[in-house]
């Protein structure tokens, strides 16, 4: 990318930056896909449909439907969207693409997608006399089948690989709107759990369904958007699973509740979990000595994240804590995720990985240990990698004790 041109991004913000970035890891044998014939492990442009993909590169949001909406990048042309004559209008207020082109319900997609791809050089530049030869197309991760096989019928000589062996390593960083979103999103769960522990014996008799309602209300009430995924509010045994949403057992005095929540600020999400204790009765036998288990691996995490570090020492960190006390077999799971516009994304923080760790990165930090038909254990913070280790997104006690 030439001075000029870095320049045209910078002064475009975010996107014009990321669009930048992306076209400059094309076709220059950055992507992360297999070698092609000359060695290179190039492409020559990404396709993307609605998804957390093309927010990134354009700010657009759509739910994807039954109509061709494509963003096509090529490695030496400015982006093109490919749109429903419906959406014309909206895409070009909302997105930062210039380039707008629209095709009508009693037109021909194909003939269209074919059309973008003639002006990119994608079908060998006059009239598709190639069909694509030696072209090679990233396509996005999550786009349906239809949009791909119509693309393949466009380009029949290309090969295809996945929009994440550019993307994924560019979205694994976080600039600071992208923490600062997610930190306002922190804030948000965080007052919500601070409440939580002062309703105390007033959340004795609600239903798990009635809670994660409650939860729900309070987080918007905080200036949240929406919930990150569905609430988890697993009391008593259903707490030993891990992905129990929310039911209608009723939580009684003295039932562990796992409380696995997160909303919204500017798309993106918080994430914590906390393990609490409501009424006045005792907890269960031996759940004090698992909660104080798992704080301690959570912490010594945390401890381990800077820097140069690998997400797999990060992950045995916490492993080899829970293991030690006799518990191995009940941490069923990776310790954390990456997070960022998807709730689940790179880094992933698993067993064997050696992924470097570099600052921007943000994950999740959450060990848990799960005793089938008694009661589950997870504490879980995000945390954003500093150039001297890492801070926490949130903020509040990882105690089990309510008021």
């Amino acid at each position: 990318m030439s001075d000029t041109d870095a320049t045209d991004a910078d002064a475009g913000g975010p996107y014009a930056r990321r669009i930048a970035a992306v076209r400059d890891r094309l076709g220059d044998g950055t992507t992360d896909g297999p070698d092609d014939a000359d060695g290179g492990g190039d492409a020559d442009a990404l396709v993307l449909f609605p998804s957390t993909n093309l927010r990134y590169l354009t700010g657009y949001t759509e739910a994807p439907s039954e109509r061709h909406l494509l963003l096509f990048l090529a490695a030496d042309a400015g982006p093109v969207f490919l749109v429903p004559e419906l959406s014309g209008e909206q895409v070009r207020a909302e997105s930062a693409v210039d380039d707008v082109r629209t095709w009508g319900d009693d037109e021909d997609p194909l003939a269209a997608v074919e059309a973008v791809a003639d002006d990119l050089g994608l079908r060998g530049g006059t009239e598709g006399v190639d069909d694509g030869v030696g072209t090679r197309v990233l396509v996005d991760d999550t786009m349906h089948a239809r949009f791909t096989q119509d693309l393949r019928e466009a380009l029949p000589g290309a090969s295809f690989g996945l929009a994440s062996e550019v993307l994924a390593d560019l979205r694994v960083i976080k600039d600071d709107a992208e923490v600062a979103a997610m930190r306002r999103a922190g804030e948000a769960a965080d007052a919500v759990i601070r409440e939580l522990r002062a309703d105390g014996d007033d959340v004795v008799g609600m239903t798990e369904a009635e809670l994660a309602d409650h939860i729900e209300e309070r987080l918007d009430a905080h200036g949240g958007t929406g919930v990150s995924f569905e609430t988890i509010v697993g009391s008593g045994p259903n707490g030993a699973m891990p992905h129990h949403t929310h039911g209608d057992r009723v939580v009684g005095a003295g039932d562990p509740v796992v409380l696995d929540f997160g909303t919204r600020v500017d798309g993106y999400p918080s994430d914590q979990t906390r393990t609490l204790v409501f009424g006045d009765e005792s907890p269960p036998e031996g759940f004090r000595q698992v909660h104080r288990l798992v704080r301690e691996a959570q912490e010594a995490a945390v401890e381990a994240v800077e820097p140069g570090a690998t997400a797999g020492e990060v992950d045995a960190a916490a492993r080899d804590v829970i293991e030690e006390a006799g518990y191995g077999d009940e941490f069923v799971h990776r310790t954390g995720h990456g997070v960022g516009l998807d709730v689940h994304e790179e880094p992933y923080i698993v067993e064997g990985s050696d992924r470097e760790l570099e600052p921007g990165m943000v994950f999740s930090v959450e060990p848990g240990v799960y005793l089938s038909g008694e009661f589950g254990v997870r504490v879980e913070d995000l945390v954003v990698v500093t150039e001297g280790g890492c801070v926490r997104l949130n903020r509040t006690d990882r105690g089990w004790k309510t008021e």
